[in-house]
């Protein structure tokens, strides 16, 4: 059964799809941008600014799945600028401690302009 995941304390979806969804013991994120939630506006305009709050929206929805960090077996990140990726990896690795597998690959543009965008599979015990 596909059960769908909202939660108040990450961004709504801003187009035609969920915040996650789970199918069996999976979750599945849809990508994470640099959006407040209480204001819907976009975080910073640096790399590490965006990056911690994407990482806050992710663990808003890894809390309301049941599930944290620690439980995450793939992550696909976008960056828009590879010239990013030391001071997004610095942000990166103080939240994805368990090292899953996980593809960064930079990208000509983000919704709302953000300089990156984040999802992840985790495992829900």
């Amino acid at each position: 059964m596909i059960k769908k995941v909202v939660t108040d304390k990450a961004p709504a979806a801003i187009g035609p799809y969920s915040q996650a969804i789970i199918y069996g013991n999976f979750l599945f994120t849809s990508g994470q941008i640099p959006i407040d939630p209480v204001t819907g506006e976009v975080v910073g305009d640096d790399i590490e600014t965006q990056a911690n709050q994407v990482m806050k929206n992710l663990a808003a929805i890894l809390t309301e799945a049941g599930t944290s960090f620690d439980k995450v077996v793939k992550v696909t990140c976008f960056l828009k600028d590879m010239n990013d990726f030391a001071k997004f990896n610095e942000v990166y690795t103080r939240y994805f401690t368990s090292k899953p597998a996980r593809s960064c690959v930079a990208v000509k543009s983000l919704p709302k302009d953000v300089l990156c965008e984040v999802e992840l599979i985790a495992v829900i015990d």
